[in-house]
C-alpha cells in the first residue's frame, strides 16, 4: 500500500502536471453562411518563471493558428513570472483576443491545506498576507497583443467577417463581478452594433451559478470559464471531487449545457494549464489548452 501510494504521488506530481493536451470541440453558433472561427482558451497557466517545459508547450500553441484567444485568468503563479509569461504569449501578438482575471492575477499563491478544499470554495487570506503582483503589467501585455479587457464590461470585434459580441466579468470567486456594470456595457455595445449578425459570447473566471444563469439571460451563445482545475484530483472515470466554487461537480471541465429559465447554452469549462506552486500535482485531470471550433449554426 505504500509503495502504490508513493507511485500515485509521483505521477501526480511529476508526470500528469506536465502532461498537456488539447481539447478540441464544436458549437455550432454562428450566424447561417458565417465562415469558421477557431478559438483558443487558455486558463489558469499559474506561470512560475523557472517552468520551462510549460512555456515551451505556451509558444507552441501558436501552431494551432487560432483565429481569436479566449483566456479566462489566473495566468500568473509567481510574482516574478510577468516576463516569461509576456514572451511566450508574443507568439499571439496580433491574434485578437479577450481576457478576464482570476485572483491570482491580482494577488500571489499562498500556502494552504488541500483537505480544507472539502469543505467549500476557498477564502482569501487576510491582506497582510498576501503578496499583490503586476496586474496592470499584465494588462498592459495582454492589450499590446490586441486582446480586449472584458472584466465588468462587454467589447465587439470581427472575426472573419462575423461580429464578436463578448462580455465578461471580474472573478466572481473573489466577488468581484459587477453584473450591472456588465449589463449597461452590453446594452451601450448592442445599440452601436444595431441589428448586426453577430455572436455573442459570455466569459468569466470562475463559473458560479449565478454568473452563469445571468449570462443566460444575457443572452449569451456559448460561455467559457475556468477556475476549477477540472477538480485537481478525481477518481479515474469520476468526476471532480471538489469544484473550488458551486457549479456542479459532473460540469467542472469540458464542454456541457447550462440550464436556466427553459434556455439552454453551450458552458465550456477549461482544466486549466498549471496549478499553485504550493500544489503542484493533478491527478485524473490532465493540464489543458481547449479549441473550440465555432461553426455556422444549421439552416432551419
Amino acid at each position: 500500500m505504500l509503495a502504490a501510494g508513493a507511485a500515485v504521488a509521483a505521477y501526480a506530481t511529476a508526470i500528469e502536471p506536465r502532461a498537456f493536451r488539447i481539447r478540441t470541440e464544436e458549437l455550432r453558433v454562428l450566424p447561417v453562411g458565417a465562415r469558421p472561427i477557431s478559438v483558443l482558451h487558455l486558463a489558469d497557466i499559474h506561470l512560475a518563471p523557472w517552468q520551462e517545459t510549460k512555456l515551451d508547450w505556451l509558444e507552441g500553441l501558436r501552431s494551432l493558428e487560432p483565429d481569436l484567444i479566449v483566456n479566462t485568468g489566473d495566468s500568473l503563479g509567481h510574482r516574478a513570472a510577468l516576463p516569461a509569461l509576456t514572451e511566450a504569449l508574443r507568439v499571439f501578438d496580433g491574434v485578437p483576443g479577450y481576457f478576464v482575471h482570476g485572483s491570482n492575477d491580482v494577488y500571489g499563491p499562498v500556502l494552504k491545506n488541500p483537505l480544507r478544499y472539502f469543505g467549500g470554495p476557498s477564502k482569501l487570506a487576510s491582506a497582510g498576507d498576501v503578496e499583490r503582483l503586476d496586474t496592470a503589467g499584465l494588462e498592459r501585455a495582454y492589450e499590446g497583443f490586441g486582446w480586449l479587457n472584458l472584466n465588468n464590461t462587454a467589447r465587439a470585434i470581427e472575426v472573419r467577417g462575423t461580429t464578436i459580441a463578448a462580455f465578461g466579468v471580474a472573478d466572481a470567486h473573489r466577488h468581484w463581478d459587477r453584473l450591472d456594470e456588465t449589463e449597461a456595457a452590453i446594452s451601450r455595445m448592442r445599440k452601436a452594433l444595431g441589428g448586426a449578425p453577430r455572436v455573442t459570447l459570455g466569459v468569466t473566471h470562475a463559473p458560479y451559478r449565478r454568473i452563469l444563469d445571468a449570462f443566460v439571460d444575457l443572452g449569451a451563445d456559448a460561455i467559457l470559464a475556468g477556475h476549477t482545475h477540472g477538480g485537481q484530483v478525481r477518481v479515474p472515470g469520476g468526476h471532480a471531487l471538489v469544484t473550488n466554487c458551486d457549479i456542479p461537480r459532473e460540469q467542472a471541465s469540458g464542454l456541457s449545457t447550462w440550464l436556466h429559465e427553459g434556455r439552454s447554452v453551450p458552458l465550456n469549462v477549461s482544466q486549466g494549464i498549471g496549478s499553485s506552486i504550493f500544489a503542484p500535482f493533478r491527478l485524473g485531470t490532465p493540464p489543458e489548452a481547449v479549441v473550440v471550433s465555432l461553426l455556422p449554426r444549421s439552416i432551419g
